[in-house]
């Protein structure tokens, strides 16, 4: 029987779920316009951002980016260490007295780089894009000292060069070697070999005395590719032919544009082998000069450094790595019949004991089962050792992994290392 009771609760039902209805259609009527405000503004960035845009073309190479130059741009010349591979100790350039800066600015250098002992510093070698330049002065050293001549001795007896960096590209000295291609036939190839030689040691006199003779005269060649569309120029080689000549100069000394007699375009003299060398001793004048030859170049710039890590005997050195592959095989077997026999040994002896007594005896590699989980000494300290071991010779591996899959860039000096290091 349905009281009042009963149709005073139903109707209490309807209005809520009247009223539930009313406020879902008003939320609904207002999504549109919240939906509204907010994709209004994102429709009109992007449409604004393609009204806008112009066309471009990117370039990605890690670590380095390209610098174009136009005709009579300056270009600056840096110097760095100065490096020995009979000593592996490097040295600052301005170590030695060659012609300074004032003031000697350092380079930002990254973690690799300092690790790599690398000390990049400007210089007063100045010359301009796609301009030749020849006799250029840079400065004269009036009197060497007796220490200043020891020091450029010591560097020459250690076999010492000099590194310096145009445009990222570290300069070097050609050196055409004779190969052997595939067929059997004879092909000359350029390669590079990293800085200049401090000076060189020979004899005045056939079978006298051997002296040191400095470099004090370089004649750069930069290599150019040049953009027919824009005629914009990107450095593409840095190469370097050190000379040792003993300039001789008109007098007096002029600081601002001196002549020398020894190297003058104007004269059509200019500096060769064949001209008496700058030895180096107490009381010596020396005059550093330097020559800029531009050359054009089909080289691309995303290819420059390709002479740079040419390998010079491409040629595998299979016996090497048989050798190895048999000294390692042979020591290994060596270890595993040791075990081999030692186990067998005391697997013997378990299979032929007789008696529950026997058994009970401990023997052989029973004697270190209690102490296979037994905790060592400093456990934590060795926990520590062994996870940082293991994560450093990780790191090690994954990042020579990315060098030789062509992630690292060899232009960014120091990534390796600073890839290792962090």
């Amino acid at each position: 029987k349905k009281t009042p009771q009963f149709f005073s609760l139903r109707f209490f039902f309807a209005c809520r779920a009247s009223r539930e209805r009313k406020r879902l259609h008003a939320k609904n009527d207002d999504m549109p316009k919240q939906r509204a405000v907010v994709v209004l503004p994102f429709v009109a960035c992007v449409v604004s951002a393609l009204v806008f845009a112009r066309p471009a073309r990117g370039f990605y190479l890690p670590g380095v980016a390209p610098q174009d130059y136009a005709q009579d741009d300056v270009v600056f010349m840096k110097v760095n260490k100065l490096t020995s591979t009979k000593t592996q100790l490097p040295y600052e350039y301005y170590t030695m007295p060659y012609c300074k800066p004032n003031p000697i600015v350092y380079s930002a250098e990254n973690l690799g780089e300092v690790l790599r002992g690398d000390r990049i510093e400007n210089s007063l070698y100045s010359l301009e894009m796609r301009n030749d330049m020849q006799c250029s002065v840079v400065c004269k050293l009036d009197s060497l000292s007796a220490e200043q001549a020891k020091d450029f001795e010591t560097k020459i007896e250690e076999e010492y060069r000099v590194n310096m960096i145009l445009d990222n590209l570290p300069v070097a000295m050609v050196k055409i070697r004779t190969t052997e291609d595939g067929e059997g036939d004879t092909v000359e190839r350029k390669t590079y070999e990293r800085g200049y030689p401090v000076g060189f040691k020979a004899s005045v006199e056939e079978g006298g005395e051997e002296k040191s003779f400095l470099h004090n005269h370089l004649r750069f060649t930069i290599l150019f590719h040049k953009d027919q569309e824009t005629d914009l120029s990107r450095i593409v080689g840095f190469e370097v032919e050190p000379f040792s000549v003993k300039h001789e100069f008109e007098e007096p000394w002029d600081e601002v544009s001196p002549t020398l007699t020894t190297c003058n375009p104007g004269r059509m003299q200019y500096v060769t082998h064949g001209l008496a060398p700058q030895i180096v001793e107490e009381g010596a004048e020396v005059i550093f000069s330097y020559d800029v030859l531009y050359k054009q170049s089909d080289i691309r710039w995303a290819s420059r450094w390709d002479t740079y890590l040419l390998m010079v005997d491409d040629q595998i050195h299979w016996f090497s790595i048989i050798n190895s592959m048999m000294i390692v095989l042979f020591l290994s077997g060596m270890v595993a019949l040791i075990m081999l026999r030692t186990l067998h040994r005391d697997i013997s002896r378990y299979n032929q004991l007789e008696t529950s007594e026997e058994a009970q005896e401990e023997s052989g590699w029973k004697l270190v089962h209690g102490d296979v989980f037994r905790t060592p000494q400093a456990s934590g300290l060795l926990a520590v050792h062994v996870g940082t071991g293991v994560q450093i010779l990780a790191c090690t591996f994954v990042t020579l992994a990315f060098a030789i899959l062509g992630f690292l860039s060899p232009a960014n000096r120091g990534g390796v290392g600073a890839a290792v290091g962090l």
